[in-house]
């Protein structure tokens, strides 16, 4: 969802610059809603557990494609399926160019050995190169986010009247290498609680997680699960109305930045310098594990990789820095 949520920006800006194009977005119907406030662009979804599941199923997306008629296709994915869909559409004499993910300069700076490490181009700017490189003008700008939504009733019981705030967390990450350890997320939601000064909304993904928002929940006076309870449209709504959200280096972090929301982010075994921090977030918005103690850091791009012993990596943040950092956001 991170990788969907990125593009946001990048899309916004293509609009913005190229008012007179039509934009189509192929995704799957799941992420639709996350470009439903973007200017001349409509969403065609594909349904890849049946209808245009393997290379068959492929080969009849790429006759529906063909009835469209596109004038270019940018590739923002670039795995063996859309190489797949690029070739039954070659035929056509498109122009059709691939994001270049920069995969060596990843593989070097990920490498298991002490580095210098340096930025590498952000996601955000190898998106916009692919319509650059389609000819179209792209210029990111901090104005390139989403207006917040209004909220309806289902969303505005979790959000805080003023002038109370409301903070969204989501502690969970798709490698444990990346998440915040459970204990230390505890004692930075304790002392954001008993502050009596916070609506803390709590983010999360399946079934276990959700058990464990909702003992943060019942623990915590001022802590409300929202995972499970809200359609993607709705966390959305609510997302776009925080006053900041705390993330691991994962997806939630990316729909808060789409909507222009102050997103701090914890990270662990990965880095930003890879190119994923979220939209316009500056070095201030992230707090990272120390590389004194784990100069091998970052071990992998996705957090997946990481040599024994660097598990621990996210215990050298302090939840104090962590309460600290949000406070400071908060106020500025």
């Amino acid at each position: 969802m991170g990788d969907v949520a990125m593009t946001v920006p990048v899309l916004l800006a293509l609009s913005r610059s190229n008012p007179k194009l039509q934009i189509t977005v192929l995704t799957r119907p799941f992420f639709a809603p996350i470009f439903s406030n973007i200017p001349n662009l409509k969403v065609y979804t594909i349904d890849v557990k049946n209808k245009h599941k393997g290379i068959p199923g492929l080969y009849n997306l790429s006759k529906e494609l063909k009835k469209i008629h596109f004038t270019a296709i940018a590739d923002l994915h670039n795995v063996l399926r859309t190489k797949i869909l690029k070739a039954f559409l070659s035929g056509n004499e498109l122009p059709f160019v691939q994001i270049d993910k920069g995969r060596k300069e990843k593989r070097n700076l990920t490498a298991w050995k002490t580095k210098t490490i340096k930025p590498l181009k952000t996601t955000h700017e190898r998106y916009a190169d692919v319509f650059r490189n389609l000819d179209y003008r792209v210029e990111l700008s901090p104005n390139d986010v989403l207006q917040p939504i209004l909220p309806s009733t289902s969303v505005k019981k979790y959000l805080a009247d003023q002038p109370l705030k409301t903070i969204g967390i989501a502690p969970f990450a798709a490698f444990n290498g990346k998440m915040y350890p459970l204990e230390l997320m505890e004692e930075v939601l304790k002392n954001l609680n008993n502050t009596n000064q916070y609506n803390i909304v709590l983010f999360g993904g399946g079934e276990k997680e959700i058990k464990i928002l909702k003992k943060f929940e019942n623990t915590y006076s001022h802590c409300y699960n929202v995972s499970g309870e809200l359609l993607l449209e709705e966390e959305l709504c609510l997302i776009s109305n925080l006053n900041i959200m705390i993330s691991m280096d994962s997806g939630n972090g990316h729909l808060s930045a789409m909507f222009g929301v102050p997103t701090l982010t914890i990270w662990g075994i990965t880095h930003p310098f890879a190119g994923f921090a979220p939209f316009r977030q500056g070095e201030e918005n992230s707090i990272l594990a120390d590389r004194e103690q784990y100069p091998m850091i970052p071990t992998s791009v996705y957090g997946n990789k990481f040599p024994k012993g660097y598990e621990k990596a996210m215990f050298t943040i302090d939840p104090q820095e962590v309460v600290r950092k949000i406070v400071t956001l908060l106020n500025n």
